[in-house]
């Protein structure tokens, strides 16, 4: 029949042939192998390395006066590019393990907006929502473009249930941003913002926290606070992140009366640090609370775990230190 090979006899003639053939036979096959990563190559983070990052710009309290009028309160710079705005949740009374929660413990709500050279906001927040407010906050979040990056939990057996989730928005219009924001927090209790007192507890030896923890803390309503921020530079996708957005290390102190403390605590690590922390935190005595990430493009990419402990502040300060250490973490400055 036509197209078919000649028959031979010697099996040595026929295997060259048979190999060109075969060779023949899968050339297309490889030729659309070796083009099929580049055509299926996501945009994004693969080819990050060859994009120019944007960075981003400074900004006052001026330039956001919009954005603090629909949110119904005024916010404050941080680091002179972070246009922060804090909505604890004053509302509610939680619980934990005994312990009555102030909001600046573990309730505070914050969102920040950052200006980026190419005339682009970013949006950031972590925000407190009871179980009963959850779906309906997100649900109206979506409705307005406003994506969720992570949903968790920072205490242990709360009441009533409380739940914690990580926002992130961008674009060219901050205030339509701050409208999605502000509907979502109306399907909410969240009390409109307010500035917080800066003054440090008087019963907590705020001395002996910030030697033992190699910081120095500072007031917010009653809690006293002692902040980490990453060494190396963070990025989102292109847009390089400001120092201490969405990658702080935060030890709160709660005073509890004769000198004790409850300390509600966020550690932020890159993947080979993760099991030291946690070894160094269960060794201080504190409960792991959750271990989870708070951004999807983020790089390097961070991990996040909360802990909860009780007892004598500087006591736990001394006994959490190797955590912070065990991280390419500096004291934040302002």
């Amino acid at each position: 029949m036509a197209g078919l090979l000649p028959q031979t006899t010697d099996p040595r003639a026929g295997a060259p042939r048979r190999r060109v053939l075969a060779a023949a036979g899968l050339a297309p096959l490889l030729a659309a192998a070796s083009a099929a990563p580049a055509a299926a190559r996501p945009a994004g983070r693969t080819g990050r390395s060859a994009r120019e990052l944007i960075e981003p710009v400074h900004t006052t309290t001026t330039d956001w006066k919009s954005v603090a009028e629909v949110l119904g309160g005024p916010g404050d710079m941080k680091r002179n590019v972070m246009y922060h705005t804090g909505l604890p949740r004053r509302d509610l009374r939680v619980v934990s393990h005994h312990v009555r929660i102030k909001p600046s413990l573990a309730l505070g709500s914050h969102v920040s907006f950052v200006r980026y050279a190419d005339d682009r906001t970013l949006l950031m927040g972590d925000v407190v929502v009871t179980e009963r407010e959850l779906q309906r906050f997100i649900d109206t979040l979506q409705d307005h473009g406003i994506g969720q990056t992570a949903l968790h939990k920072h205490l242990l057996g709360q009441r009533p249930d409380i739940w914690w989730v990580h926002l992130h928005g961008h674009g060219r219009h901050p205030v339509a941003l701050a409208r999605g924001l502000r509907a979502a927090f109306d399907r909410t209790g969240t009390p409109l913002p307010r500035p917080s007192s800066q003054a440090k507890p008087r019963d907590l030896d705020t001395a002996g926290i910030d030697e033992a923890m190699g910081a120095k803390g500072s007031g917010d309503d009653g809690i006293y606070k002692c902040i980490f921020v990453r060494r190396e530079q963070i990025t989102d996708d292109d847009l390089v992140l400001p120092p201490g957005l969405g990658s702080t290390s935060a030890f709160n102190f709660q005073p509890l009366g004769d000198g004790r403390a409850a300390v509600s605590a966020d550690c932020c690590m890159v993947a080979d640090e993760v099991q030291p922390v946690l070894r160094a935190l269960r060794r201080a005595g504190a409960k792991l609370v959750e271990l989870h990430n708070h951004g999807l493009t983020d790089h390097p990419r961070l991990f996040f775990v909360h802990v909860w402990a009780v007892g004598d502040a500087v006591d736990l300060a001394r006994a959490l230190r190797p955590a912070v250490d065990a991280t390419n973490v500096k004291a934040a400055a302002g």
